[in-house]
């Protein structure tokens, strides 16, 4: 089960990577492993939808099994399924890097975090920052 500290350190060392590495500024959802969502912070700055991107990233990453970067290559590959897996989950995927599952030491899978703000790259870099200070394991998809 993924805690609410975890999920607080989780939040606020994304944030902090981002501060330190002077990213554009952040929306953070995190998520357990049923979808709900755990904790979530928008950054000052932040444009309107960046949080419900965000969650979009997480919640799809979580419902696929897969981080957003492998959902961003099967996108590529076969639009037709990301498109009906889309609409499957209520429009809840959002298939861009930046959507990173947690999962503990033996690989269960424990929720996702999404983050939207800046390039999806550095949208991953935060969510593997604050998912290896919760002491837990990134699944970005690569």
């Amino acid at each position: 089960m993924l805690t609410l500290a975890q999920a607080q350190t989780i939040l606020a060392t994304a944030l902090a990577h981002a501060t330190a590495n002077g990213f554009k500024p952040l929306a953070v959802a995190v998520i357990d492993a049923r979808g709900a969502q755990k904790a979530f912070a928008a950054q000052d700055g932040t444009s309107l939808k960046r949080g419900e991107i965000a969650l979009g990233k997480a919640q799809g990453a979580v419902a696929l099994g897969l981080g957003s970067r492998a959902l961003h290559k099967m996108a590529q590959e076969r639009p037709y399924f990301i498109e009906a897996a889309t609409h499957a989950v209520g429009g809840l995927l959002v298939p861009v890097p930046g959507g990173v599952l947690v999962r503990s030491a033996a690989g269960e899978l424990l929720g996702a975090v999404g983050i939207s703000g800046d390039t999806s790259d550095n949208d991953e870099a935060a969510a593997t920052a604050g998912i290896a200070a919760a002491g837990l394991h990134a699944d970005t998809g690569a």
